[in-house]
């Protein structure tokens, strides 16, 4: 996203009236559900791990978990590159680590959304080392366009533009996460 509008839109301050809808609440639901029965459909009768990348992924997870028909684990981490800005800083940082062993487990890492693939491919490469059975990336928002680290994406909920978003988990400076769709910063 151009930093000056973002100087733009921080020195007008962030409100609901600067936010469009990019995806809607229905549409949301419908394709975790259709990413749910893929998922139902490829570890048919196999325990899976999702784990849950905080803080962002948490509306995902839960939502993607609960529509799974089987036997699903929890888990949680986290990991940031962000400060209190839009823009990655490129320096990941691990605040919070796995509680159980994930070594011999089918596991599925649940992002909100890749964009530069930084903290993503860190995480892979970090979650290999923990030796599980299988391990597969599941993220709602995509932005192809902005990457810089090669991430191979195993479920893809959506594309989309190169556009700051908040909602559904995502958030400007711990704020809109509640919103129950996902909106865009309008320029």
């Amino acid at each position: 996203m151009n930093s000056i509008i973002i100087i733009k839109f921080i020195e007008k301050g962030f409100n609901m009236e600067n936010l469009k809808t990019l995806i809607d609440e229905k549409k949301l639901h419908n394709r975790i559900e259709e990413i749910a029965a893929q998922i139902e459909k490829e570890y048919q009768n196999k325990e899976i791990t999702l784990i849950c990348i905080l803080k962002g992924s948490v509306f995902f997870t839960v939502e993607l978990a609960k529509k799974i028909n089987g036997d699903v684990r929890l888990e949680f981490i986290r990991v940031s590159s962000y400060g209190e800005g839009t823009q990655s800083t490129g320096e990941i940082k691990m605040k919070l680590d796995l509680k159980d062993s994930i070594r011999g487990k089918n596991i599925i890492v649940v992002e909100d959304i890749i964009d530069t693939g930084r903290t993503l491919s860190y995480l892979i490469e970090y979650l290999k080392m923990k030796k599980p059975s299988s391990l597969k990336l599941c993220a709602l928002l995509d932005k192809p366009e902005r990457r810089i680290k090669k991430v191979d994406v195993d479920y893809t909920g959506f594309q989309i533009p190169d556009k700051f978003v908040v909602g559904y988990g995502l958030d400007w400076n711990e704020k809109y996460r509640n919103l129950p769709y996902i909106a865009y910063i309008e320029q």
